[in-house]
């Protein structure tokens, strides 16, 4: 079973996902914040990684661009899901090595999970 990794501070957002991705088939994750979702995701090798850019303490960007310097860690596509919908925000993921940009008030969680299979095939 895939592992999904959420690294969002919105606990309703992440619970909810959580249970969606489960749904789906998936093995699902939560991580409240930047550090820790680092640490889940070294830990656990998740298959995709679900970020939000806006975190308490160091930002989603940042935690992608730590990510993608890890060895263990590089490799994982990182989906991010942000409320931030500015061209220079999404420029910026791309840039970092996110391999999709996902607005959360453009998608329903149906979507997202839509969106999540058709990057895991």
């Amino acid at each position: 079973m895939a592992k999904i990794l959420i690294i969002e501070d919105d606990k309703f957002l992440r619970e909810l996902m959580i249970k969606k991705l489960e749904t789906a088939g998936y093995g699902a994750l939560g991580a409240v914040d930047g550090e820790e979702g680092i640490k889940k995701a070294q830990k656990e090798r998740p298959a995709l990684i679900l970020l939000d850019l806006v975190l308490p303490g160091m930002d989603g960007f940042e935690v992608l661009a730590k990510l993608k310097q890890e060895k263990a860690t590089n490799s994982i596509p990182v989906v991010i899901l942000s409320n931030l919908g500015q061209q220079e925000d999404i420029d910026k993921a791309a840039q970092l090595g996110a391999v999709e940009y996902l607005i959360k008030a453009n998608f329903t969680p149906g979507e997202i999970i839509e969106k999540i299979k058709s990057i895991m095939k």
